[in-house]
């Protein structure tokens, strides 16, 4: 039987409602800082150093190996130290080498505070979603994960939209002091927060609740024939891909730009456009929850992934681009939520399972820009074979996805998490 923890004992204690608006604030706050610097960051690369997409794609897939290792150390250390503990950790790190990064001028600097911020980032996010999810019943997780998702989404997109715009008007060290500040006023927020949690914080879930849950979770998994633990599979198998793609996409878009004759500012504009489709689409996923167990969802979503990655890195006009955009976003939408929503669905230590869910973004990230490099570099004179190098990677994901799906169901079914 489970012991009643301490009110000391963040990691596993239930935020009240209204502390829980604020773990949102600084979710909307954290997906701000980290998209304008590291989505832009590429931007800066190529204005400051000259990068080319060789560069960027190489520095994309560096920096994703270690957000991979970061995320898994961050979820880890969240589990044990607590959630807030991990928090304010990944933040104080994060402003410390942005501060530093706006005084810098070499790459070999800036190389060294982009992967710093990359292991202060990989503290945050699975802190922050655990703080989301733990102790919530079933009924509500469906809730607190959409909302989760269209939080950040739209933060995300909202700095992607404005990124070429600020860089433009307040020069290229805002890149770094913007997130800066940003990132010391999450850090004092944080410790607002965990100074009120002590005498208004719960107990998490008991067991009888947790029965409850259990029953709840088996009525909407038996739609299926596949087991919940197959699902998480292959949603953390899917979720990879996709921000395989996305990074590659995120690293040419310099290049993206060049061709359509976008400045910066409207590249930001333009080629945001699949970031706010995604929040849409969680919006979508969020309020009708039919998808759930759904693989015919799953494997759509990343054929359509496939697709509009090919249409948006051949557009040959902004119409073929939005259009691309649209379908990204949507097909993204669907991978990550899955991804996500599964993850905090099948058990209880949802800062291991934050970590893995990252960890699995930080593969993606990886591997991805470091197929796309590969083949530039061993084709140059031909830059179209990076997208299809990268395109056939992701086939490689859809074949996994469906191996995975035929091998369940030659089992018996086993719904236990």
């Amino acid at each position: 039987m489970r012991t009643a923890p301490s009110h000391r004992d963040f990691s596993i204690l239930v935020l009240s409602p209204r502390l829980k608006t604020v773990v949102f604030v600084l979710e909307w706050l954290n997906a701000i800082a980290t998209t304008y610097y590291f989505y832009d960051i590429y931007f800066f690369t190529e204005a400051k150093f000259g990068f080319d997409k060789l560069h960027n794609l190489l520095l994309a897939a560096g920096l994703g190996l270690a957000y991979m290792f970061a995320s898994i150390l961050g979820g880890r250390f969240a589990q044990s130290a607590g959630y807030l503990r991990a928090f304010k950790s990944g933040q104080l790190i994060m402003a410390a080498g942005l501060a530093a990064g706006s005084q810098l001028q070499d790459l070999r600097g800036h190389l060294a505070v982009m992967f710093v911020c990359v292991v202060g980032m990989g503290m945050t996010w699975p802190a922050l979603q655990a703080l989301v999810s733990e102790g919530e019943p079933r009924g509500r997780l469906q809730n607190m994960v959409g909302l989760y998702n269209v939080v950040w989404s739209l933060g995300g997109a909202m700095a992607y939209l404005t990124g070429g715009a600020m860089m433009e008007t307040f020069g290229l060290r805002s890149l770094f002091l913007v997130p800066a500040a940003m990132a010391a006023v999450q850090l004092a927020l944080a410790i607002w927060l965990e100074s009120r949690m002590a005498g208004t914080s719960a107990p998490a879930t008991s067991e009888v609740s947790a029965e409850a849950n259990k029953i709840e979770a088996e009525a909407d998994r038996v739609r299926s024939p596949v087991s919940p633990k197959t699902f998480l599979r292959m949603a953390w198998l899917a979720n990879p891909f996709a921000y395989l793609a996305i990074n590659t996409v995120i690293a040419v878009s310099p290049s993206l730009a060049n061709t359509l004759s976008l400045s910066p500012r409207y590249a930001g504009y333009f080629c945001s456009i699949w970031m706010f489709t995604r929040a849409a689409a969680f919006a979508l996923f969020w309020l009708w929850p039919g998808w759930h167990y759904r693989f015919r969802w799953l494997l759509n979503s990343h054929l359509g992934m496939i697709v509009s990655f090919i249409l948006i890195l051949l557009s040959p006009n902004l119409a073929v681009l939005v259009a691309a955009q649209i379908g990204f976003g949507i097909c993204i939408g669907l991978i990550y939520y899955s991804s996500l929503f599964y993850s905090m669905d099948a058990g209880e230590t949802k800062g291991l399972h934050g970590g893995f869910h990252e960890a699995a973004i930080g593969a993606g990230s990886c591997a991805g820009p470091a197929v796309g490099a590969a083949a530039l570099y061993l084709s140059p004179a031909n830059p179209n074979h990076s997208t299809f190098a990268v395109a056939a990677l992701l086939f490689v994901g859809l074949s996994g996805l469906i191996w995975l799906r035929t091998r369940n169901a030659a089992q018996p079914r086993d719904t236990a998490l």
